[in-house]
């Protein structure tokens, strides 16, 4: 964890070198947050090793990495290289309907699939994300 609490079962990186991210990658489920600031500390050559070093971690253990990434936050050529790095990209929207929020979820890459052609609706509710399945006809 770079940019938020501590909580119980995560690992503060605040201290860590690019080269202890990797190291320090225990567990099935590994969340890195953020990306952005690793690139911010360390520059985009530590991040995309970052990003290929967690990959083989997760595939030798069978595991999965997501990593947060904040858009516009860095050179439009730093995002594109990370783009290729990664073998998933999901993006989370919020638009402003008068006085509603309507969160979406936008699927810009999955290796070896065609993405879906639509933004998907979702809810945050107290056990996590929950997909809207039902679509809208106007």
């Amino acid at each position: 964890m770079l940019d938020a609490e501590v909580q119980p079962g995560m690992i503060d990186g605040r201290g860590f070198t690019a080269d202890e991210f990797i190291t320090n990658l225990n567990g099935q489920k590994l969340v890195i947050d953020s990306l952005s600031s690793l690139i911010l500390k360390f520059g985009i050559d530590a991040g995309v090793q970052c990003i290929l070093s967690a990959r083989d971690v997760a595939v030798t253990r069978n595991a999965n990495v997501v990593f947060t990434f904040y858009p516009e936050l860095h050179p439009r050529v730093e995002e594109i290289l990370v783009m290729r790095a990664v073998d998933i990209i999901l993006e989370l929207k919020e638009v402003i309907f008068m006085n509603e929020i309507e969160r979406q979820l936008a699927v810009h890459k999955i290796t070896g699939m065609a993405v879906p052609r639509r933004l998907i609706p979702f809810l945050i509710t107290e056990k996590g994300i929950e997909l809207s399945t039902t679509s809208r006809v106007v």
